[in-house]
């Protein structure tokens, strides 16, 4: 069982982040909020996919101003994305949006973060501190060597801290991404022991979505196996739906978020006699509307049958041609390979039937 750390608790919108709240996924749409319809869409469209949280690039005051109407279709909580200019993060807090993400450095003087703050503190709007190691100020890479590194990146974001904390508000979360894995490890690590506060993860720039998925899960992986992290974001050149399943994916191979039915299946080798691609993917694909947390097992022969997986609920197994359905690691049947996907799922919806009649 993996032990969090302890945080302070915040909510954007109804969504709880820190002290030991689920960790939270979140994405960013592509689409600017001025297309209100289209972004509309975009955001109940990863809500409905497992998003909690969502981002907005609020580029001008137009933007800033859409926020409004994008809210009142949205299913999840919105969170501004805001640089350069405090006057979009004034007009986004006026059109209702439930969070900001800003760099208390790159909005101007601290007259500019103190009329943020006036403005965020009745509202108790989160605000993320955002510190990236591509983006590191001058001053911090002078006094550290001229690289990034995770001294320097915990230093920029400790300033940025600062100035809200003289500021008497505390209700923020804090990121400090990197592009390169271990360093981002060992920045969130050293930020962790130094802040009481929540942090949101991820891999700055992770890549497409091969190479992105495996950086972002060796990264956030690693932290939130240890206890570090109240949310999350897998950065993906890709469609965001995939950053939310990948995210999702992160959590439950965790044991800290629970999404339904999950699969798991062997690689095929040379004693696999069954189209094993095509029969797991029909079966991941008939799983996503189960919502009863079981575990369901596709496996190509009887030496990964039921054996190996039996401490999966329900699996399948095939054979030359024929194949085993189990459940707990009993054999309940053999069917020919046609029919072993259709049988699974049959024992699967008797299972749920008789939940059903239960409760």
């Amino acid at each position: 069982m993996i032990n969090r750390k302890e945080t302070t608790r915040i909510k954007v919108g109804n969504v709880p982040i820190g002290h030991f709240a689920p960790v939270s996924v979140q994405s960013m749409i592509t689409t600017n909020p001025v297309e209100t319809e289209k972004a509309i869409a975009e955001i109940n469209l990863l809500a409905e996919a497992g998003c909690d949280l969502v981002r907005l690039a609020v580029p001008d005051m137009a933007a800033a101003k859409a926020i409004k109407a994008v809210k009142a279709g949205a299913q999840i909580p919105l969170i501004a994305d805001i640089h350069f200019d405090y006057t979009l993060a004034l007009e986004a807090i006026d059109s209702g949006v439930d969070g900001l993400r800003i760099n208390p450095g790159n909005i101007g003087g601290i007259d500019n973060v103190v009329a943020v703050i006036k403005k965020a503190k009745p509202k108790q709007i989160p605000i993320r501190i955002g510190v990236n190691a591509g983006s590191l100020p001058a001053h911090i890479l002078e006094a550290y060597g001229g690289h990034p590194c995770a001294d320097g990146m915990v230093e920029a974001a400790l300033e940025h801290v600062r100035i809200l904390e003289s500021l008497d508000y505390r209700e923020m979360k804090l990121s400090i991404k990197a592009t390169d894995v271990p360093l981002m490890i060992e920045a969130y690590q050293k930020l962790s022991a130094k802040v009481p506060y929540p942090l949101h993860l991820g891999v700055r720039e992770a890549g497409t979505i091969t190479q992105g998925t495996v950086k972002s899960s060796i990264g956030l992986g690693a932290l939130l196996a240890h206890g570090i992290g109240d949310t999350l974001r897998v950065s993906l050149t890709g469609d965001p739906i995939h950053e939310v399943e990948v995210g999702k994916t992160i959590l439950s191979s965790l044991g800290l978020r629970t999404y339904g039915a999950t699969m798991i299946s062997c690689p095929t080798c040379g004693r696999c006699r069954v189209d094993l691609f095509s029969m797991a993917e029909t079966v991941e694909a008939r799983l996503k509307s189960i919502k009863e947390p079981i575990r369901v097992a596709v496996m190509g022969c009887v030496v990964n049958g039921p054996g190996e997986a039996r401490e999966a609920d329900f699996g399948i197994a095939g054979g030359d041609g024929r194949g085993i359905v189990f459940r707990k690691g009993e054999v309940i049947k053999t069917v020919d390979e046609s029919e072993l996907v259709d049988a699974l799922f049959h024992e699967i919806e008797m299972y749920l039937e008789s939940k059903a009649k239960e409760s």
